[in-house]
């Protein structure tokens, strides 16, 4: 089976993509680790600070105020900037769900550290005399404290813990599916590289290759047609260089594999008013005519695509597509790029031609010349009603039922 360079390479814009989403991810949980130390640093900090305020000098007074003023302050700061963390923590907030209790706990840290203030600040401005109350006040708001810091930091190392026990196994997943996909997109890209140089000829020895992509078969199958062309004149026309009805028949037994389920539509068109029997030009306008429209049909064509000029005024299109309704369109589009075609003709001046045609759609078990037959009916029924229109069967058939 061969593979499509297109189909790969959409996969391969959706594997990268998803390379760069996982790379995202990492980034964003390196960063919420990040987030995780620092808040455990401010706690540690908060637990100096809070071990400094009850150390301060009390023989400078003044002094000791003004640095427990600073400090108090600061303590309830460091709350604000915990809280502004915890915003940006996603995995604790939407995969450990655990918001409310840490918040909490921040609360319940808030309500402490005010306790602790306000028992350091009796502490260094009370008289001797409450002294005593003032220092196992202080001693039980301090211990409260840093016991709530030792719950908070304790919790954060839980959570990472959590978080770690999570993503080591999607971590270990997603590295194996990289992994994989990897060597398979590698071993895919030196298939096509493959391809491309045998297209080349760089490498003498592969005239047994077996080519691995669809569009390099096409290729191939359309160089080599047209080296069987050069090699044998027999198979094109002499005047529009395009096949002949021996090399349209050669051409489509050559490129059936090629095909796959694509259906595949036989259109014959005729110009209108432009036979062998009834010659309104003269021979080298005629040649110019043809020339121009076997060029403006060959600009539709695809790897998997035959056209010929078959009769004097008559081209031969076969197509292959994916659907019934695309072959037919491109049919009509060729029509109407053919009837805007300007040629200048010294006796009349500019002129335009048309064509009418016959389109069919070939079933898988019926050969080229027998849908070649069928097209050339719709063409006769095409032409009896007018000109420069492509009809189908079913148009035929509606004749039919009308008589």
């Amino acid at each position: 089976m061969k593979h499509s360079i297109k189909n790969i390479f959409k996969n391969l814009n959706t594997y990268l993509f998803f390379v760069f989403f996982v790379s995202f991810l990492s980034v964003v949980f390196t960063f919420e680790q990040q987030l995780s130390f620092d808040k455990i640093d401010i706690l540690n900090k908060q637990k100096k600070t809070i071990k400094r305020l009850t150390t301060l000098d009390k023989s400078d007074l003044e002094s000791a105020l003004i640095e427990f003023n600073s400090k108090s302050v600061q303590l309830q700061q460091d709350i604000e900037k915990l809280q502004r963390l915890y915003k940006y923590n996603l995995t604790d907030k939407y995969i450990l769900n655990n918001s409310s209790e840490y918040l909490n706990d921040l609360r319940e840290l808030s309500t402490l550290i005010k306790k602790f203030n306000n028992a350091v600040h009796d502490y260094y401005t009370n008289t001797k005399t409450v002294q005593k109350n003032t220092d196992a006040d202080l001693k039980l708001a301090f211990h409260e404290v840093t016991n709530k810091i030792d719950t908070i930091i304790l919790k954060s190392v839980t959570y990472s813990k959590e978080k770690f026990d999570i993503l080591q196994y999607i971590i270990a997943l997603v590295f194996i599916l990289i992994l994989l996909a990897t060597f398979w997109y590698r071993s895919m890209l030196n298939s096509i590289l493959k391809d491309i140089e045998y297209l080349l000829k760089i490498d003498k020895n592969k005239d047994e290759y077996d080519i691995f992509s669809l569009e390099t078969d096409a290729i191939a199958l359309r160089m080599n047609r047209k080296s069987n062309v050069s090699d044998n004149p027999n198979l094109i026309d002499a005047v529009t260089g395009i096949n002949n009805y021996k090399g349209l028949i050669h051409s489509y037994s050559h490129k059936k594999s090629l095909k796959d389920s694509h259906f595949t539509s036989v259109t014959v068109l005729e110009i209108d008013n432009f036979s062998k029997s009834n010659r309104a030009y003269t021979q080298e306008v005629a040649q110019a005519m043809l020339k121009k429209v076997a060029y403006t049909i060959s600009l539709n064509e695809q790897p998997a695509d035959v056209i010929a000029r078959t009769d004097y005024n008559q081209f031969t299109i076969v197509l292959s597509r994916s659907s019934k309704e695309q072959a037919f369109k491109e049919v009509d589009t060729i029509r109407e790029s053919i009837s805007e075609l300007k040629f200048h003709v010294p006796e009349t001046g500019a002129v335009t031609i048309t064509v009418s045609g016959g389109f069919v759609i070939k079933a898988n078990n019926t050969s080229l010349e027998e849908a070649m037959k069928q097209a050339k009916e719709i063409l006769t029924y095409a032409k009896s009603i007018g000109k420069n229109k492509i009809m189908q069967i079913r148009d035929l058939a509606q004749k039919e039922m009308r008589k």
